[in-house]
């Protein structure tokens, strides 16, 4: 390809659209994960998601009305506090390095926040999957909270992560934390403290 052809072929890549997914294009979803991840699920697993939270899916078209990625997500809904789950993100190779797992992420969020009040958003990653893991880390702002052990098939271990969709909450609850650490921090300073004052009487009396 001539430059000028492979500048055209750059911008139609780009010609990408984000919308919320439909039945109809459960089967082009499942194709695109096939390619992309490893963790594969039946077509009555997408079937539940779309019926149960049709907020939460979205797919990218490209202007051929292909679809090349795609966000499955989900709400815990018997979880205290509520909060969503993003149960797959897959985006084609030939479309990566365009923001479309960004967007993707982003928008299912959104929904999660304003349509049904989540607090956070958790996920699971691999281990060795740093692209995604920085891609969540850095540019979306998740935080490792645990890490689970041979979480999938193949006995690979999982970061669980969250992102917590009011940055004050998360900030009231590491203040939370950081509080209680120091107050357990000051109450065994004390008790050591008193320990020595109480030793020293005691040698003191015994002299």
């Amino acid at each position: 390809l001539d430059r000028g052809s492979r500048v055209a072929e750059r911008l139609l890549r780009k010609m990408v659209n984000i919308r919320k997914a439909t039945t109809a294009d459960l089967l082009e979803m499942q194709n695109c994960n096939l390619f992309c991840l490893p963790e594969n699920y039946q077509m009555k697993y997408y079937l539940y998601h779309i019926l149960s939270w049709p907020q939460l899916l979205y797919v990218a078209e490209d202007y051929n009305g292909k679809i090349v990625g795609y966000v499955l997500a989900k709400m815990e809904d018997n979880s205290k506090p509520l909060h969503g789950h993003i149960t797959s993100l897959a985006v084609l190779r030939s479309h990566r390095k365009l923001g479309l797992a960004t967007k993707l992420m982003k928008t299912a969020q959104k929904e999660m926040g304003v349509v049904f009040k989540a607090e956070y958003v958790s996920l699971h990653v691999r281990k060795s999957n740093t692209a995604a893991y920085h891609l969540y880390t850095k540019t979306l702002g998740y935080e490792q909270h645990d890490i689970e052990s041979k979480y999938y098939a193949d006995g690979e271990d999982a970061y669980y992560m969250k992102c917590y969709l009011n940055k004050n909450t998360s900030s009231k609850k590491s203040k939370g934390k950081d509080e209680k650490a120091s107050k357990r921090a000051v109450t065994k300073e004390a008790i050591a403290a008193a320990i020595r004052k109480a030793e020293k009487q005691k040698a003191a009396q015994a002299q």
